[in-house]
């Protein structure tokens, strides 16, 4: 483990340090800073010649710094003659725009992709990415984790009598239907319509029995919390007796955490994947860590291991 070195960005450095903590190293040291023109500054204060190397780095608010200062440290950790170099995104910014639906707009979770690596990652980690062909526009290796497990895991430690897994629309429902398997629980789907551009959704049906239930909405992301709050009162209309929520990533953007305390919804569990400050924390809002998984897969990368053989 001496010839492996964890750096990160200032977009979640307490992830960075949890992670090197469960890997019993030293988080590695380089400075990260924007000067006053807003040019933003990198430089690796440890030697990584010939090291394998993992930069952690969400790509979360503020998104487009939190990207350039990822690709300026890959790109110093090339300069410095790093071995292999590894991008940790456990939030991939830029995910939804993943295909051309409309005339005249780019893929930008390609552009995104294409600019990781010519930065010159060698490899890429990430947790539930919105889409899986998000792992087709890289032609590096990359690891998809997910964090459905650790979710998971906590609602059936909970053990919620009469529970239904509620996938969040049609997009997410094979991940929900995991979840659904691992906690021996039915499924429902909410069909939902995309109204704009602006994350406006609308909730138009139910397909599955909920009535009498207790509900475990089921989705990859939190956003502004406007599809999580119209799915709870869909469901809330068909005389569900109570509505929880999971999500991998809690971006909370926008008026989130005023929907969300103002809701009837139990309870929200997310992850650290994204950093959630001391103004977003409710009573409501459990974070549990995800560190471990991703230092585990740290281990395994570096030591030749299979990822796969973590979710088996």
């Amino acid at each position: 483990m001496d010839e492996l070195k964890v750096f990160t960005g200032n977009a979640h450095p307490a992830l960075a340090k949890a992670v090197t903590d469960y890997l019993d190293i030293s988080l590695g040291k380089c400075e990260v800073f924007e000067f006053s023109n807003e040019n933003t500054f990198v430089r690796i204060l440890e030697n990584v010649r010939e090291r394998d190397t993992f930069a952690i780095q969400p790509i979360c608010s503020p998104v487009n710094t939190s990207l350039v200062e990822l690709l300026i440290m890959i790109d110093a950790l090339k300069r410095a003659s790093a071995e292999r170099i590894t991008a940790i995104v456990p939030y991939y910014g830029y995910g939804r725009s993943d295909r051309k639906d409309q005339p005249r707009v780019p893929i930008t979770a390609r552009l995104v992709a294409d600019l990781l690596t010519v930065a010159g990652a060698n490899r890429v980690l990430t947790v539930d990415l919105h889409s899986a062909q998000i792992q087709g526009f890289f032609n590096i290796p990359v690891d998809e984790l997910t964090a459905l497990y650790i979710l998971s895991d906590y609602y059936k430690n909970k053990q919620l009598e009469n529970l239904v897994v509620v996938a969040a629309d049609e997009g997410i429902s094979k991940r929900a239907r995991d979840v659904a398997h691992r906690i021996n629980a039915p499924l429902a789907i909410i069909e939902q319509r995309r109204l704009d551009n602006k994350d406006h959704k609308e909730a138009l049906n139910i397909i599955g029995d909920v009535q009498d239930k207790v509900a475990l909405i089921v989705d990859d992301e939190i956003d502004t919390g406007g599809s999580l709050v119209n799915v709870v009162s869909l469901l809330l209309e068909h005389d569900v007796k109570e509505v929880y929520a999971c999500a991998t990533h809690p971006v909370f953007s926008g008026p989130a955490i005023e929907r969300i305390a103002a809701s009837p919804i139990k309870e929200v569990t997310v992850t650290d994947t994204i950093p959630v400050s001391d103004g977003k924390k409710l009573d409501k809002i459990t974070v549990l860590s995800i560190a471990p998984l991703l230092g585990e897969a740290i281990r395994r990368i570096h030591t030749g291991q299979s990822v796969g053989e973590l979710f088996e």
